[in-house]
């Protein structure tokens, strides 16, 4: 009996100091997105931006498709919503999310300038968390704006 109790304590325990370990990541993460945010945000235009509210089963990805009729516009999303997305894998449904016209935005050339580097910013994130393929989806994108 004393045996089960402490491997139980000791599994226990290992969870814990897991759970923990991921919210400092989790932490990490999206302060590493805000500071990128808090970057970028101003040279935004909102100008005609829309409003979307997430559902069941929405990725940012599959909403830049939607709208943008290019997946890893995705990041744009993240800027105009700066407020309500910390982290792109963590949207949630019922958040209001801002969608900027991405025309309007590419038009105006200190703008697209500054979309050029802050896709570049988040590739570089999403190659911290090893999703190289989407970093270099980012880049390529960044390098053809």
């Amino acid at each position: 009996m004393k045996k089960f109790l402490f491997g139980l304590t000791l599994v226990l325990s290992i969870m814990v100091i897991l759970s923990c370990k991921s919210l400092e990541t989790q932490e990490a993460v999206d302060n590493a997105f805000q500071k990128i945010y808090d970057k970028y945000y101003e040279s935004l235009i909102l100008d005609g931006a829309a409003n979307f509210t997430v559902a069941t089963g929405n990725t940012l990805s599959g909403i830049s498709q939607t709208y943008y009729h290019n997946e890893y516009h995705f990041p744009l999303i993240m800027l105009a919503s700066h407020d309500i997305v910390k982290d792109p894998d963590m949207i949630r449904p019922g958040m209001k999310l801002t969608i900027p016209d991405l025309q309007k935005n590419l038009g105006n050339a200190s703008t697209k300038a500054q979309l050029k580097l802050f896709y570049v910013d988040i590739s570089r994130l999403y190659d911290k968390r090893d999703k190289k393929e989407a970093a270099k989806n980012l880049r390529q994108l960044a390098a053809t704006m």
